[in-house]
Order: C-alpha cells, then sequence, then structure tokens
C-alpha cells in the first residue's frame, strides 16, 4: 500500500462513478438513538428528549437501562393538554428543567433534544435554550438540537449535537489539531496514544469527555473526522475558520494508516519515524484481519443506506478482505468527506443515495449477495427469504475504529457467513419404514 498517495491504487476508484439518487420509502432509526452513545461519552452532560412516551420507550430499550439506574438522559412527555395548546409548554419545560438540575447539582452541559412530536407543536427549544442557559449560567450551558426521525437517518443524531455546539467553542489562534466524532474511552485513548506517539499535539476531542475539556477553534485549528456521517459538523467548524483534512476513515489496517499519514503528513512527521511508531500495531491488524478474510474473500456483500459508514466499511471489506460490493447505499453521500474512501473503492458497485426501499429489495434479491448489511426491519424478513444479513446498527454500537480493533470490524462480517455455513449443510435423518397409521418411531 502506497499512503504517500493513495488514489495510485490499481484501479480508477467511484469518486466519479454516477450516483443512483432515490427518494423514497425509508427504513431507518431516529436521530434519538445516538444518545445512547453519546450521553455515556460525555460525562457531565444531560440529554432532555421533549416528546412522546414511545420516545422514552425507544430510549429505555435502546440503552437497557436498569429501572433504578441514573442515567444522563430522559424525556420530558408532552402530554395530551400540551398537544392541544391548551397548556404552555415553555413553562412547563421551565420547570421541569430547574427541577432536574435541582436534583443533578452534576450536569454541566444540558441538550434540549427535538423530537417528532415537539416539532410538530412548532416548540421552538433553540429559543428555549437560550433562555435556560440565562437562567442557569454560568453552572450550566444548555443546547439544543433535533433528534426528530421526520427527515434524518440516526446517526444525525450525533451530527446535529456537535454541530450546536460548534458556534459556542471558545476562540484560539493556537495551531492545534481537533479529532471530532465520539468514541469509546478504550478506543479515544489508543487514537491519542498513537498521536502522542508521533509527536502531535496538543490534540482536542469533540466531543469532550468534560465541559472543561471542550475545545477552543479558530484559524490554525485543523481538525480530522473519525465518523463519516458529521456534514454539519464539518461545516461548522469550517465556517469557524478550521481546516478539514481530508483522509480514508481509520477502519482497519490500511484507513487507520491513511488517516494517521494525513494528519503526521500536515504536521510535518518524518516517514521513517511514522513508519517506526505504526510498524507493530499494523502487523497486528493485519494479522487480526486475514483471520477473517479466509471467510470473507470472494464473497459479495450489498449496503442498504442506514448509518452513513457504508462508503468506508465498503472500501475495507473491498480492499482489506476481499470481498465484492454489489452496491453501496448511504442515506447521504458527502463526497468533500468520504472522497478519499471512494478514491479507493474498486471498480463496479452502484453508489446510491437515499432509498425506495421497495426498489432496493428488488435489486438485493436480483443481485443475490453472499451478504446483506442493512437495518433491523429488514434483517429478520431477508433472513426469513434466506439471505445472510449483518445488522448495520451493530457497526455503530461496537468499537471498530483504528488498529487495536480491526480485527473486531472483520469478525462482525465474517462471523454471519461463518454460522450460515455450519447451518448449511442437510440435516440427514434416518428414515424409519411405518405401515399406515404409524407414528415415525413405528408406534401407533
Amino acid at each position: 500500500m502506497s499512503f504517500d498517495s493513495p488514489v495510485q491504487a490499481p484501479n480508477r476508484g467511484c469518486r466519479d462513478t454516477p450516483v443512483l439518487k432515490e427518494r423514497g420509502q425509508r427504513e431507518v432509526f431516529c436521530g434519538l438513538t445516538g444518545i445512547i452513545w453519546l450521553h455515556r461519552k460525555m460525562q457531565d452532560a444531560f440529554f432532555l428528549v421533549v416528546g412522546s412516551r414511545t420516545c422514552a420507550h425507544l430510549l429505555q430499550s435502546a440503552a437497557g437501562v436498569m429501572i433504578f439506574a441514573e442515567p444522563r438522559f430522559g424525556t420530558a412527555i408532552l402530554e395530551e393538554k400540551d398537544l392541544a395548546g391548551l397548556a404552555d409548554a415553555n413553562t412547563e419545560l421551565d420547570r421541569e428543567v430547574a427541577r432536574l438540575l435541582t436534583r443533578r447539582p452534576d450536569i454541566k452541559q444540558l441538550f434540549l433534544v427535538g423530537s417528532c412530536p415537539s416539532e410538530v407543536i412548532k416548540l421552538d427549544l433553540a429559543r428555549a435554550a437560550e433562555r435556560l442557559s440565562g437562567l442557569h449560567a454560568p453552572h450550566v450551558r444548555v443546547y439544543n438540537y433535533s433528534g426528530s426521525g421526520i427527515e434524518t437517518t440516526f446517526t444525525q443524531g450525533e451530527d446535529a449535537c456537535l454541530a450546536a455546539m460548534v458556534p459556542t467553542l471558545a476562540a484560539t489562534n493556537a495551531r492545534e489539531l481537533l479529532v471530532v466524532g465520539a468514541l469509546p474511552d478504550v478506543v479515544e485513548d489508543q487514537c491519542l496514544s498513537l498521536l502522542a506517539q508521533l509527536g502531535i499535539g496538543p490534540v482536542r476531542m469533540l466531543p469532550a469527555r468534560r465541559a472543561t475539556d471542550l475545545p477552543a477553534v479558530g484559524p490554525e485549528t485543523v481538525f480530522a473526522l473519525v465518523q463519516p456521517f458529521l456534514g454539519d459538523t464539518h461545516a461548522a467548524l469550517i465556517r469557524r475558520g478550521a481546516t478539514h483534512l481530508p483522509a480514508a476513515f481509520p477502519f482497519g489496517e490500511e484507513g487507520t494508516t491513511l488517516w494517521l499519514w494525513a494528519i503526521a503528513r500536515e504536521f510535518g512527521v518524518p516517514r521513517a519515524h511514522f513508519d517506526a511508531v505504526t510498524a507493530a500495531p499494523r502487523a497486528r491488524a493485519a494479522k487480526a484481519i486475514a483471520a477473517h478474510a479466509e471467510t470473507l474473500n470472494g464473497k459479495s456483500v450489498f449496503f442498504f443506506p442506514d448509518s452513513q459508514l457504508e462508503i468506508p466499511l465498503a472500501r475495507f471489506l473491498a480492499r482489506e478482505c476481499g470481498m465484492t460490493p454489489l452496491e453501496i447505499g448511504t442515506p447521504f453521500l458527502h463526497a468533500a468527506i468520504t472522497g478519499p474512501d471512494l478514491d479507493l473503492l474498486p471498480e463496479g458497485p452502484v453508489i446510491s443515495e437515499g432509498q425506495d426501499v421497495d426498489r432496493q429489495l428488488d435489486r438485493q434479491h436480483a443481485a443475490a449477495p453472499d451478504l446483506t448489511v442493512c437495518g433491523l426491519g429488514l434483517a429478520n424478513p431477508l433472513e426469513a427469504k434466506g439471505h445472510t444479513t449483518k445488522w448495520a446498527i451493530e457497526l455503530v454500537f461496537t468499537p471498530v475504529h483504528f488498529y487495536e480493533q480491526a480485527g473486531d470490524l472483520a469478525a462482525l462480517f465474517s462471523r454471519p457467513l461463518r454460522r450460515k455455513a455450519m447451518l448449511s449443510p442437510p440435516l440427514i435423518c434416518s428414515q424409519i419404514s411405518r405401515g399406515p397409521g404409524q407414528s415415525p418411531g413405528g408406534q401407533p
């Protein structure tokens, strides 16, 4: 692999491939789902959803929180009188926020999260956040973003959350690296360790674990994304004067190396030092992937649009695992963000943006892929028809970034195929002759 110029791969890439744009019925979760990983990441934040009992049930079931636990999220439930305009929703919201902050003095950042019901009744949560910030400053900063599923896919909840924070970040003229996107703490620590060994610093994270660690942003800020679904956050940082470092995303050995090299080159790290730092973890990652590539090599894969991880994951499966992508569907295609991964994809797959689920199901059935990556709502029906599937949402909830998780990422795709191989041989049963009216055991 040449990571000085990754586009010099033995293919022309897919950046200029015509995109099939679809607008129809979609199968996605709503943006409230992002709270499940954000509330674990931001240790002094609280996410207050202004929504219905359905919103509360979704969060409770998705998070698996015990009834006696004290999570960092909750739902201010809109009752019938709120929806009918018989009560002042803003007054009730102020009262509930005051009650929450009195009971939970550890909260330093409060996110008012809009939902389908709050947007339908036109509740202005942006103005409410501004009002509540004034009431509870300087102890608590109140933000607002939409987690509604009316026009979005579920990973956009994180994007909207981070984009809401960017305008409030302090200004700086210092030259710093900003790593953008929520990572599990253990993966974030690995990322920071690699960057420190390369001599790159200071490094800031967005989101930060605590409000006191929030980064500052300015014209000397250079940022690298670790999640491909952060289009609004990307635009907000550029408006603040920061510079984006385009790179393949850190999935697998190749993707992680390309991501790190884009940063290292920007900060003047010598190539020899880069190779010395990355050699051992690269070798471990390649070895871990190889154990699963034996199962994946030569198999075909079909992506339904779900998480916006589809393009870099397809690149990982094609180049590091030997799979053949037939169609790569993604909810939104942001070429400035996923362009380096598109450059590395082999020619041939259909690239689709958006979804018309019935038409895509027809294409999937005709393609008959070895593995289909899709949402929960489609997986069971496809399995019933004999297709092997992988739940797309598991790729968001599982640590999959950087070298040490490369084998785990490959395993997520190889496991369904291995399971099918174990179940595929026909069950051989001895046939016992029996007369009329006898059971298989020969008894009447």
